[in-house]
């Protein structure tokens, strides 16, 4: 499909409630992740699959969960100075505040916080964390995606990239900062991160927020979604429309530098992941299969200058009330400008006017992003454009000759 990274949830061994995000022992694999015809629970027994991947051409990428222990984990006794604790003298959970409603709060009880800021340890524990990004690099992944790294020190992230592009310069981390206000974002903004997560996936392609929050942090990367692990699955809430499956990733592939999707997006499932209860045999039956439009929409991002980096972004007003539409600059793009068009209707098509978009002397190619599975760039013909509902197109002018 066109992908060229692997990320994939965290592998160590994991406390009482089997969830993954619960890492009881770091040096030991998740048992569920041991192969049938391997009796060692041994990291080692993922450097012949990280190595296939990268025969494959996927960078294997890791989930980086340092901000919690299991609450069963042995760390908490040996290393108590590396924990908070109440003043009962119980080890403290983790817990997140709705940012659209303070009243609601998450209590994880299964999960202890460890104390990365004001630890009375602090060497040690950020030399465990070094270890730990050291032995994933040497295992074979290529990058880390930071749990709740909002929750972190800027400052030990700073080591932690500092130490691990010591070893691999082409190391990358990406901050998982979704939940969190937007001045904690600011302040991940001096830790480092070569990614951030953004929150157009709940965009209804109308409010401002969305658009404003691409602005200020414009200058750094970030990872467009439909679904994720930790949401509900975008097939679930259209009752399995295709044409909004399309949409939202082509539209996800246009607003930033990166695109994500979980396993089974392309094939319509609709039951959630679940970081404790999903095994194999929830693998469900197709409802659709848009790998082909995946490879295609991927291919296009890859092949366009336009469409790579964060880009900027601004909303052009054409006077039609179903059609969004954005410009878009890119850094790898100097001096051109293209148009992002989404219809919001999911039922009707919407024409667009070409001479509402400014400066349209050159001639104008277009990418049908959302219907056509081979994204093939096309001549204008005529002064409108018909969208299709729920369809997503990009525009842009052939480059000046001098």
């Amino acid at each position: 499909m066109g992908f060229n990274w692997m990320y994939i949830n965290p592998v160590t061994y994991p406390g009482f409630s089997g969830s993954l995000y619960s890492t009881k022992e770091y040096g030991r694999l998740n048992p569920i992740f041991v192969p049938p015809a391997s009796q060692s629970q041994a990291l080692d027994v993922l450097k012949p699959v990280l190595r296939e991947m990268g025969d494959l051409g996927l960078h294997p990428m890791v989930d980086l969960v340092i901000n919690h222990t299991a609450i069963d984990s042995p760390l908490i006794h040996e290393h108590p100075a590396w924990f908070q604790w109440d003043s009962d003298g119980h080890v403290q959970n983790p817990c997140a505040v709705d940012p659209n409603d303070p009243s609601l709060t998450t209590v994880w009880g299964d999960l202890a916080i460890v104390d990365n800021g004001s630890s009375s340890d602090p060497a040690g524990l950020w030399q465990f964390w070094t270890d730990l990004v050291l032995r994933y690099l040497d295992l074979g992944f290529h990058g880390f995606r930071c749990d709740a790294a909002y929750q972190v020190p800027a400052e030990l992230w700073r080591v932690l990239i500092h130490e691990a592009r010591k070893v691999n310069p082409n190391a990358v981390f990406w901050a998982e900062n979704l939940g969190c206000t937007v001045d904690q974002t600011r302040a991940l903004r001096a830790a480092g991160f070569h990614f951030f997560c953004n929150s157009s996936k709940w965009w209804n392609f109308q409010d401002a927020w969305c658009l404003d929050q691409h602005r200020e942090f414009e200058d750094v990367p970030s990872i467009s979604f439909p679904e994720t692990h930790d949401t509900d699955r975008l097939a679930h809430d259209t009752n399995g429309l295709e044409i909004i499956q399309r949409q939202r990733y082509a539209f996800a592939s246009t607003f930033s530098a990166g695109v994500m999707m979980p396993i089974g997006y392309e094939f319509g499932f609709q039951k959630r992941l679940h970081v404790v209860d999903t095994q194999p045999s929830d693998w469900e039956a197709r409802t659709m299969d848009v790998q082909q439009f995946v490879q295609a929409v991927n291919e296009t991002k890859l092949n366009t200058p336009l469409l790579q980096g964060e880009g900027t972004l601004n909303r052009v007003d054409v006077g039609h009330p179903s059609l969004l539409v954005l410009s878009r600059e890119s850094e790898y793009a100097p001096g051109q400008t293209g148009w992002i068009v989404l219809n919001r209707d999911w039922a009707h098509a919407g024409d667009l006017a070409i001479h509402e978009l400014t400066g349209m002397g050159r001639a104008i190619q277009v990418v049908d992003l959302s219907r056509a599975d081979l994204c093939r760039p096309e001549s204008l013909a005529g002064s409108s454009l018909k969208i299709e509902p729920a369809g997503v197109v990009f525009l842009y002018q052939e480059k000046q000759l001098v």
